[in-house]
C-alpha cells in the first residue's frame, strides 16, 4: 500500500516549492516521484512536427514530477503535514493512519 496516493493533499517540505501545500495529480511508484497540480512548473519549447498537429507550437508549461521525500502528507483530520502509518480495520482492510491524531486518513476514492 502506497503512503501517498493521487488527490491527497502534501506539503513540499524542500526544494523551490518549499511551503506550498498542492494536490497530488499523479503518482509514479517505480521512480519514487509524483506530480503535484501546480507545483513545480517547467516550460519547454515544442515545435510543429513534434507534436503532429494535436498541440499548436510554442512554449508549453507542465507540472514536472518531484520526489516523493521532497514532501509530507496532509492529514485530512488535524490538517497538519504527517508522517504515515499503516493499520487494519475489524473489518480486515488495511488504512492509512495520521501518526499525530491516530485517524485513518480518508482515501479519495473510498471517501473512509
Amino acid at each position: 500500500m502506497a503512503k501517498i496516493k493521487t488527490n491527497d493533499t502534501v506539503l513540499v517540505i524542500s526544494g523551490r516549492e518549499k511551503g506550498k501545500r498542492g494536490k497530488v495529480t499523479e503518482v509514479r511508484p517505480k521512480e519514487h516521484r509524483l506530480v503535484v497540480g501546480g507545483l513545480n512548473q517547467r516550460k519547454r519549447h515544442v515545435s510543429r512536427n513534434s507534436t503532429r498537429g494535436a498541440i499548436q507550437a510554442g512554449i508549453v508549461t507542465f507540472d514536472a514530477p518531484m520526489d516523493t521525500s521532497n514532501v509530507m502528507l496532509i492529514c485530512t483530520e488535524c490538517d497538519k503535514p504527517t508522517r504515515v502509518g499503516f493499520q487494519f480495520m475489524p473489518d480486515g482492510h488495511k488504512v492509512r493512519v495520521c501518526k499525530h491524531c491516530g485517524q485513518a486518513i480518508a482515501d479519495g476514492k473510498r471517501g473512509e
